[in-house]
């Protein structure tokens, strides 16, 4: 009995480890690693100009209105912007979030990117799926699946750079996950969420979920650290990472 109790512990314990290391598996592929190899050079020296460090943690935020995104690293107990990129195109769908597969539409909202979700073996490049559904899409009873950043320039939902710009960000994000940070933060907003901003959309059917959003923008806005977001009673929630 005592033996197959410890058989029983064993079992579990090897589940779990081949769970959390397969979470932690980086993909990469021989497009990634020459990618990566040709890039370093460029970006440690662009990244010391600013005080940065290759391979720092990053965070990421997408402005669908002004086709922007920015890249964010670590520095101290603070981010800083490192690069902000032009977005060539997130599909046809306009402002407001993603409803269900075939919208056309690209998700707003709060998104995190772990090892398992970068892809460097996409037909688009290289590209990494930002976790659409997430919790508060689940609650809304949204659908769509495969919603990534990557390139070749083209989308009917997904967030589309060109080749090269991919390749910055791609590298700097896989730097940053096999230095050891466990997922990456992703924030998509409709515009920047300023006072004149919402005045303009005052009107909007999704002026109550953009006001939620700008709750999590100002959070990271005011401290320069990206927000532990929860979701409760179908609404984002926004504290302090422990």
């Amino acid at each position: 009995m005592k033996q197959n109790f410890n058989n029983l512990v064993l079992a579990f314990i090897f589940v779990i480890s081949s769970i959390i290391m397969a979470e932690c598996e980086i993909p990469s592929s021989e497009l990634s690693r020459s990618v990566s190899s040709r890039l370093r050079p460029k970006l440690e020296e662009e990244l010391s100009e600013k005080g940065l460090m290759y391979g720092a943690p990053i965070f990421l935020r997408i402005f669908k209105y002004s086709r922007e995104l920015e890249l964010w690293l670590k520095k101290g107990e603070k981010y800083q912007l490192f690069k902000t990129y032009r977005i060539c195109t997130y599909g046809r769908g306009g402002l407001g979030p993603k409803l269900r597969q075939g919208d056309n539409r690209a998700p707003e909202g709060f998104y995190f990117v772990t090892p398992r979700r970068m892809n460097p073996y996409s037909k688009y490049h290289l590209s990494f799926n930002l976790g659409y559904p997430n919790k508060y899409d689940r609650s809304w009873k949204r659908t769509g699946s495969a919603l990534m950043v990557h390139g070749n320039c083209v989308s009917i939902g997904c967030f589309a750079m060109t080749d090269l710009i991919i390749e910055e960000i791609y590298s700097l994000a896989e730097a940053s996950l096999r230095k050891g940070q466990k997922y990456f933060r992703v924030h998509i907003f409709p515009f920047r969420m300023t006072e004149e901003k919402m005045e303009k959309y005052g009107d909007s059917r999704w002026f109550s979920f953009w006001e939620n959003l700008k709750e999590g923008y100002e959070f990271f806005e005011t401290r320069k650290v990206p927000p532990n977001v929860e979701v409760i009673n179908k609404r984002y929630l926004f504290e302090i990472e422990d």
